[in-house]
């Protein structure tokens, strides 16, 4: 079992920044791959990045490529994702979410932390 809890989320003009934190607790928190996802309004759910607890290559969507950043804290048990530049088009609620290595679905998912960029 794993737990996920988002924070950071906020209201932010555009070209501004905001850093959310994923925290994640489980026996086996090692083997898992973290990823960030966000649902605009009437929007379906969109992967964003992800990046292994372990050594591994981490993984942008092309609109986030040179804005976000993903990074984790091993000691903290947390991930993180730094949002540059950001756009009116960023709005979403933001979801962390877990998955083991070698599994195409994520299982596991945090409650969500709204970020919303005014124009």
């Amino acid at each position: 079992q794993v737990q996920l809890v988002e924070s950071g989320g906020g209201l932010v003009q555009a070209g501004g920044s905001l850093r959310l934190s994923c925290a994640a607790s489980g026996r086996t928190i090692s083997s898992y791959v973290m990823g960030w996802f966000r649902q605009a309004p009437g929007k379906e759910r969109e992967f964003v990045a992800s990046i292994p607890w372990t050594v591994g290559r981490t993984y942008y969507a092309d609109f986030v490529k040179g804005r976000f950043t993903i990074y984790r804290d091993n000691a903290k048990n947390t991930v993180f994702l730094q949002m540059n530049s950001l756009k009116p088009e960023d709005t979403a609620v933001y979801y962390c979410a877990a998955r083991q290595l070698g599994a195409n679905e994520y299982k596991y998912w945090g409650q969500g932390t709204q970020v919303t960029v005014s124009s």
